[in-house]
């Protein structure tokens, strides 16, 4: 059985989609962190039948939580510190999404601007729907298996 030692102050990311850490990992931009990250992928889940697991050993604040809310808002979040689990955060869609997506409408100012910032807007919250803050394009994130 493998085993993957406690972390003592950070974050464990549980019921990730299967497959799905290793974009998580690019999402959040852990590799430009300097934190220790274990990758625990296809582990057995009663609930899921297979999960990813994340443990990112830093502090809480360099993690932008609203990421992950945008990417799957059914991710379990357990904040670690003194080796202890003492917080246990939902997620949901966050109401602004800056630089995760890009407008695909070749109008738009962020096609001519390189330098702006990629803002969308969420519009519908049921349908997960978000709008690009220039020119209104839309944006419906693609539906996964755990909603």
């Amino acid at each position: 059985m493998l085993n993957i030692s406690g972390i003592h102050e950070g974050i464990v990311l549980d019921h990730i989609q299967a497959g799905m850490s290793l974009q998580i990992y690019h999402d959040l931009k852990l590799d430009k962190l300097d934190c220790t990250v274990a990758i625990i992928r296809n582990a057995k889940s009663n609930k899921m039948g297979k999960k990813d697991i994340l443990k990112v050993e830093c502090p809480i604040e360099l993690i932008n939580l609203d990421i992950l809310g945008f990417i799957d808002h059914n991710i379990t979040v357990n904040i670690i510190k003194d080796d202890k689990i003492v917080k246990k955060e939902e997620l949901h869609l966050p109401k602004l999404v800056k630089n995760v997506i890009n407008c695909k409408n070749p109008r738009c100012i962020t096609s001519i601007e390189q330098g702006l910032d990629q803002i969308f807007v969420l519009t519908d919250e049921e349908k997960g729907t978000y709008r690009c803050k220039y020119c209104e394009e839309r944006y419906r994130s693609p539906k996964r298996k755990s909603q």
